[in-house]
């Protein structure tokens, strides 16, 4: 199994409705061989999916392409590039320039929010597929994305078994530590106050690429009626629950995830 980590860089021309941007750099994992899939991670950084891409390219025919979102990480990130819709523009961009086709979006948590901005573009042609694993960014009365939780709270509502997966940030170096923190400036930049966009309802009722809702049983962070009305967005989407599931069945359930995602690749997506 193959494994390269790159930076790409994307000229104006790429980035369409970005503004006026001099470039952008991405920095992406490009392991195994097969079925191309553009896997985008969520809040937590890549570090909550490069585990996963590598199962997932070891144990079936796929290519996992693996982008960090620009400023997760340390990497840079252009003072126009804002938003979620900014980053599924980017992301189509990558695509373009990378020339792939046949390609499945899979995206968890605010890379789920990227995966259906990315379903609601006209240029999403080179996409056979859209899976979005406990996604964030619709507005739903009376389900509201959980945000502004401490590291304790975090767990508790992310993990079916939180004693087992959450993780002690004390426990953390230092360096670590910051990175986690320059994350969730990032992130909030990225997401916004409450994770929600309300126009985003209005867009996906457009989407035709076939799309799957994958969610955990137990996810706090966004519930799963919160899945269930993202996955009513979406005309025709599939919507199916994980059992002992968080909000990260990639970490907590990842061989169960790779049974589901695989089967929609296989036998849903358009070829």
């Amino acid at each position: 199994m193959k494994m390269t980590s790159d930076t790409v860089h994307l000229s104006l021309d790429d980035l369409e409705g970005l503004g006026a941007i001099n470039g952008v750099d991405v920095t992406l994992t490009d392991t195994g061989a097969g079925r191309p899939v553009l896997l985008l991670h969520g809040g937590g950084g890549p570090a909550t999916v490069l585990p996963w891409a590598d199962r997932l390219a070891a144990s079936r025919p796929a290519r996992v392409i693996t982008p960090i979102h620009p400023g997760f990480d340390g990497t840079t990130r252009p003072d126009a590039l804002t938003g979620v819709p900014h980053l599924a523009s980017l992301y189509i961009a990558l695509l373009e320039h990378l020339d792939l086709t046949g390609v499945t979006v899979v995206g968890n948590s605010i890379g789920g929010w990227i995966t259906a901005e990315m379903a609601t573009l006209a240029a999403s042609s080179r996409v056979s597929g859209f899976v979005i694993v406990d996604g964030v960014g619709l507005e739903v009365p009376g389900h509201p994305v959980a945000v502004g939780l401490s590291p304790a709270e975090l767990a508790q509502h992310a993990y079916y078994d939180p004693a087992r997966f959450g993780i002690d940030p004390t426990a953390l170096p230092p360096g670590r530590r910051a990175q986690m923190a320059a994350n969730a400036q990032v992130l909030a930049l990225y997401a916004g106050a409450t994770m929600t966009d309300p126009t985003l309802a209005d867009r996906l009722a457009a989407v035709s690429t076939p799309t799957a809702v994958i969610w955990g049983e137990a996810d706090r962070i966004a519930g799963p009626e919160y899945g269930k009305a993202l996955a009513h967005a979406i005309p025709g989407a599939q919507f199916e629950v994980l059992p002992k599931t968080g909000h990260l069945p990639q970490i907590e359930t990842p061989d169960l995830l790779i049974d589901r995602v695989w089967t929609f690749i296989t036998q849903r997506s358009r070829s």
